[in-house]
């Protein structure tokens, strides 16, 4: 008998073989037991995840209810294509309107035996628009014997008007634990010896597909001719080497720019590609990042073999995530120039060592105003001559209720009243932040509103208006002001209240900068990475 590739050997024959699809396994069983099958299913997902197959298994359990083990001949039949009642139709070779047109001639007939006819079209979405049309009121309303199972791994092709009569089922992308479990199986019933990693790296390359790693696995076993090792596994697909992966990760860590090269150099003496190393390095240490910052749920969101999160996780307990995240953007940056690299030997180089050499980041709140440099961390390479304590905060006038105060100036008098009037009556402290004292003559107040603002100044002069501001001015200031309210003719020599606060905002801004840019720790963190602070955000405590 010829030999039987794996792919087809294990392809599943019954929904409890079926590798991560659950969800619609247990829908379709449960629908066949209550029946309530719908008359047209859509399967959809990635490549070699099981839609044609859970198409030939629904179609089984329709046609031989009474055969749970799957060994009847028309359950062989149907598993090799022969059943005359499960007609397959692979929709990129018969794409065309007549094959629809012939399908619907058929659908009338009685399947020869049984209860019902079963058609199977797989890549349904290679189908023609007029084709799509012709299978548009049959697939709506089918006979009651027929029953149509479509398979596409583009789903966005579908017209809508298929896609509403459809019932449709999302197959997932198969977890690497997943598929490195069922190549485990399948090697110790073929007695064929394979290591763990082995097979976590050939899951990794099929890429959530279960035919791809099956595919990719008969061919590591004829290459290897005995047992499968990791070894053997990066030979034949070209990966790169684990190994070398944590030996370079662990020179980074550890600083030890002498085994980076060493490594740069096994790298090309074996024939590796260099932009490859590159992702997969960046890939480990977005998975050292996770196993640091979320070590509980790593097992279950990396897909990554338990051996492998144990040593990355010990290489994350020397490290923070800030230094990570920071070794991640430097990876991402120099990836993008590896591609573009003439001499990609020479730039991977310079990259592994520039990671080597990157400094540790201290978190900024280890720094405060009070406590000396030196004496927070005794041995600091950020130790210096400078100060290393912060200038004082700038002060702020703080507003109070109070008199008119003689001493002061009109602009900080009205500022002043203006924002105590803001606080019980925002709408009008809002419009007078616009308006500024020009002077104070005896109890008479010279109000001016901007040229600009003459629309608020025929607000303002309201008699109703006037009126209320009046009695705002008299519970801050005591009685007897008078108000002179009129139109600035441009001679403005005193600030609005919230032109007052915007220049005082301003210098608390300009103050603020320069204190945290007089910082030491900045300073040298300025010169190690060659940036400049494009902005400056006081957080409330």
């Amino acid at each position: 008998m010829s030999y039987q590739v794996i792919a087809r050997k294990w392809r599943p024959k019954k929904f409890a073989e079926l590798v991560g699809q659950n969800h619609v396994s247990q829908t379709l069983i449960n629908a066949l037991k209550n029946d309530r099958l719908h008359h047209a299913l859509l399967f959809t997902g990635p490549r070699g995840t099981g839609k044609t197959s859970t198409a030939r298994i629904l179609a089984k359990e329709l046609r031989c209810p009474d055969d749970p083990t799957g060994e009847s001949e028309e359950a062989r039949d149907i598993a090799t294509g022969r059943s005359v009642d499960v007609i397959e139709i692979d929709g990129a070779s018969n794409n065309g309107v007549d094959a629809i047109r012939e399908l619907r001639e058929t659908v009338g007939y009685m399947p020869s035996s049984g209860r019902f006819k079963i058609y199977i079209i797989d890549e349904v979405h290679m189908l023609s628009t007029a084709a799509f049309n012709a299978l548009l009121k049959t697939l709506e309303e089918p006979p009651d014997h027929v029953v149509f199972i479509m398979a596409t791994t583009e789903v966005h092709k579908i017209p809508n008007t298929i896609l509403s009569r459809c019932q449709r089922f999302d197959f997932r992308r198969i977890s690497l634990k997943a598929i490195a479990d069922h190549l485990l199986e399948i090697c110790k019933a073929d007695d064929v010896k394979a290591a763990p990693e082995a097979l976590w790296a050939v899951a990794r390359q099929g890429d959530g597909s279960m035919r791809d790693s099956q595919s990719l696995l008969d061919q590591v076993i004829t290459f290897a001719n005995g047992d499968i090792t990791i070894e053997k596994v990066s030979e034949i697909l070209g990966l790169t080497d684990r190994a070398l992966l944590m030996k370079a990760l662990t020179a980074i860590i550890k600083k030890d720019s002498q085994a980076a090269l060493d490594v740069i150099d096994s790298l090309f003496q074996a024939g590796y590609d260099s932009t490859l190393f590159a992702e997969d390095l960046l890939e480990q240490i977005r998975n050292t990042l996770i196993i640091k910052t979320h070590r509980e749920s790593a097992e279950r969101i990396l897909d990554v073999a338990p051996s492998e999160v144990e040593a990355l996780g010990e290489l994350a307990l020397n490290m923070s995530p800030e230094d990570l995240h920071l070794l991640f953007d430097m990876m991402l940056k120099g990836l993008t120039d590896l591609t573009r690299a003439g001499d990609p030997r020479i730039i991977l180089e310079m990259l592994i060592l520039r990671m080597v050499t990157a400094p540790k980041i201290e978190p900024l709140l280890n720094y405060t105003a009070l406590t000396p440099l030196a004496s927070q961390k005794k041995n600091s390479s950020l130790r210096a001559n400078t100060p290393t304590t912060l200038p004082p905060e700038p002060q702020v006038t703080s507003v109070h209720s109070k008199p008119y105060n003689e001493s002061r100036s009109p602009e900080e008098n009205w500022c002043e009243l203006v924002q105590n009037i803001k606080k019980v009556n925002g709408i009008i402290g809002a419009q007078l932040e616009n308006t500024f004292l020009e002077k104070k003559e005896g109890q008479v107040l010279h109000i001016g509103v901007p040229g600009r603002l003459k629309f608020l100044y025929e607000k303002m002069n309201h008699e109703k208006f006037r009126s209320r501001m009046t009695n705002y001015i008299t519970t801050y200031w005591g009685p007897g002001f008078e108000i002179d309210l009129h139109v600035d003719s441009g001679g403005q020599q005193s600030l609005t209240p919230k032109q007052a606060l915007e220049k005082q905002r301003q210098e608390k801004q300009r103050q603020m900068r320069a204190r945290v840019e007089a910082h030491p720790f900045l300073k040298t963190v300025s010169e190690v990475f060659k940036t400049e602070i494009k902005s400056i955000k006081e957080i409330k405590r």
